[in-house]
């Protein structure tokens, strides 16, 4: 007899899965449903703003405009925090639907780069869910 799958929820850090090297490889990437803050460096590494527009324009015109280009939902002028909008689904923009890869992994931002180790809502676990599981919805 199968033992029960354990459902992740990502809004239940409880619910997560102590990280591992290799984990990620059948993973149903559920971290990347969860709100995605970027800094200017890693917009810049992501090719959305310019260098010369990124030391030269003031944060708050950068945010109206991807704002504006629906490639942000969110800024945050105290914590310079850009919070990336994601699609329909709650997937982030950057998640390919079909393979539920990353499609900018060599150009990640730091908070992807660090997750689920330390820039996460429970360091060193992760909503872990296996692919063939069926995704929170």
């Amino acid at each position: 007899m199968r033992s029960p799958i354990a459902i992740v929820d990502v809004d239940r850090p409880d619910t997560w899965t102590r990280y591992r090297a290799g984990l990620c490889n059948s993973c149903a990437a559920n971290c990347c449903t969860m709100p995605l803050e970027v800094q200017l460096p890693d917009l810049v590494r992501l090719g959305l703003v310019d260098p010369f527009e990124a030391e030269h324009v003031a944060p708050k015109l950068i945010a109206r405009r991807l704002l504006k280009a629906r490639l942000v939902d969110h800024y945050s002028p105290r914590h310079g925090l850009f919070t990336m909008a994601r699609r329909a689904d709650g997937d982030c923009g950057f998640l390919d639907a079909a393979t539920r890869l990353c499609t900018v992994y060599e150009r990640r931002p730091e908070t992807c780069r660090l997750h689920p180790q330390t820039k996460s809502p429970r360091p060193g676990y992760c909503a872990y869910g296996a692919r063939t599981l069926q995704r929170r919805g």
